[in-house]
């Protein structure tokens, strides 16, 4: 929810970031312009940049072997290939199979838009390894991303008071606070980014990753997006059908909708995902310490939120927790049953008005560090929504959906129906409604869909199977809790989509796992 009004916002990069000099990337020649016969230099991987997360260079691999990371350079404007290039930063983990048995690279995008993919596959490793016994695991930032020409809006102390303004006006004066704040941020982004702001729609990121296959030595792409991964991963096979390998789209994004339509369904989704979280701490034979009843539970936290945002109270010095920083840090804590427990434990301090879990959450969800420094996820986030989509809404549509969102959420409608709103007076015009994956004489793509999926609902994933066309969509369902399929480590899920990335075994479509 880093930008709120877009189902794919804000992805597996957070949670990580919770357990546990940018570099600008553009201006650069491309010499004589043969950029599919590049040489990459890999070489020990540094320490994330502010832009990425920041932090300590990546450890070890799980069983051994180090992180290497290179530099990929690709055109900044793609319809002119032979022009200004800028820098696209790669990590890899070599296979760790033999030789004979290698099948070629495994690219990931974990999602956002925004999600630094340098950072993010490093913490998940583990999750892989059986993956890299037969390809060389490979992630990068997409362009506006991290160390891949960054988007640049706003400073530190200024996001600092972003993410504490009302995202919920009730009155005009808050309705025009929250514009003017929309607007200044948005100017940022175009004073500080002007030169590559019009060049990361997903469609360029899409356009680099065919250059990647190539450069990696691959025919084909083989490929694993989660989340916003997935539209990405759709866009690619629609620009290039033939060259896609074997491909897994996981946390499905529903390719055939607007903002607003995608807005209301991740409404839906997380208040689904609240609802579920209600019904197991209540369900327990211990008592649960939020509320002795699913309904009492969701009726304290409304009452928490407003009375949050009359008076907010202390969260992480010397910051406070108000309404908004409490919605994200709720919101952060529905993306993986795992986090279920700091959700309670959070609740539990802030009705003794201590908000520091929960504005911990939040911090996590908008990609702030404990130093106070913020990852650009934001900035990348709304500069490639902002991007893809053409529709720009105004007040007077936002209140016009209030109730329909309202009566989906009572907690997350409002906040998601004023989220529409972040790509108002955006310098660079959006591309379409939504994005085009229709992809006529692709390879099969294992399309994996979780019931209780909050971001990327999970009607989301037959829409994608539907829209890739006939005989390409080989669909897979996880009756789940949280954020994706397979990393939620269930063996069935694993099984279906290592079968199929390893020894080539399509799942029968509609595979049900649970």
């Amino acid at each position: 929810m880093a930008n709120p009004s877009r189902p794919r916002a804000a992805a597996l990069i957070t949670t990580a970031a919770l357990l546990s000099a940018v570099l600008a990337g553009c201006g650069g020649s491309t010499g004589d312009g043969d950029l599919p016969a590049q040489k990459l230099d890999w070489k020990d991987c540094p320490a994330p940049s502010e832009a990425e997360g920041g932090g300590s260079a990546p450890s070890p691999l799980p069983h051994g072997g180090d992180w290497q990371c290179a530099t990929m350079k690709a055109p900044l404007d793609w319809s002119r290939p032979k022009g200004d290039t800028i820098d696209i930063a790669l990590i890899r983990a070599r296979a760790s199979g033999p030789a004979d048995k290698r099948i070629g690279s495994l690219v990931f995008n974990f999602g956002g838009p925004g999600g630094s993919g340098v950072t993010t596959l490093p913490a998940f490793a583990g999750d892989y390894s059986n993956l890299r016994t037969r390809y060389d695991l490979v992630s990068f930032d997409p362009r506006g991303v991290g160390r891949s020409a960054p988007v640049e809006c706003e400073s530190n102390s200024q996001l600092d008071v972003y993410f504490q303004q009302d995202a919920v006006p009730d009155d005009k004066a808050e309705r025009d606070q929250f514009l003017q704040r929309t607007k200044r941020f948005n100017a940022a982004c175009e004073r500080n980014s002007k030169k590559v702001l019009p060049h990361v729609r997903t469609t360029d990121a899409a356009r680099d990753m065919d250059l990647m296959r190539q450069v990696l030595g691959d025919d084909k792409l083989h490929y694993f997006g989660i989340s916003y991964g997935t539209e990405l991963g759709g866009v690619y096979a629609h620009l290039f059908p033939k060259h896609v390998g074997r491909a897994v789209l996981d946390a499905v994004v529903d390719p055939t909708q607007t903002p607003e339509q995608g807005a209301l369904g991740q409404t839906k989704g997380f208040q689904l995902a609240l609802d579920n979280f209600a019904k197991d701490c209540t369900s327990k034979t211990t008592e649960c310490p939020i509320g002795d009843t699913e309904q009492d539970v969701k009726d304290r936290i409304a009452k928490l939120l407003a009375d949050l945002e009359k008076k907010p109270i202390p969260g992480i010095f010397p910051r406070q927790l108000t309404e908004t920083a409490a919605i994200n840090g709720i919101a952060q804590s529905l993306y993986s049953k795992d986090f279920w427990e700091y959700l309670t434990e959070g609740l539990e301090q802030a009705y003794d008005g201590d908000g520091k879990i929960l504005m911990l959450l939040s911090d996590s969800l908008n990609g702030r560090s404990e130093n106070g420094d913020y990852s650009n996820l934001l900035a990348a986030n709304t500069a490639i929504s902002c991007s893809d989509a053409k529709p720009r809404y105004t007040t007077d549509d936002v209140q016009r959906k209030l109730p329909e969102f309202r009566a989906a959420s009572p907690l997350f409608g409002p906040f998601m129906a004023w989220g529409m709103l972040s790509c108002t007076d955006w310098a660079v015009p959006g591309a379409a409604d939504h994005p085009d994956v229709s992809a006529p004489g692709s390879a099969p793509i294992l399309v994996v869909g979780n019931t209780g999926d909050p971001a990327t609902p999970y009607e989301g994933a037959k829409k994608m199977a539907d829209a890739l066309g006939e005989g390409v969509a080989v669909e897979l369902t996880y009756k789940g809790q949280g954020h994706g399929s397979y990393d939620s480590k269930n063996k069935c899920v694993q099984r279906a989509v290592d079968g199929y990335l390893l020894d080539g075994k399509v799942p029968k479509s509609g595979a049900v796992c649970s």
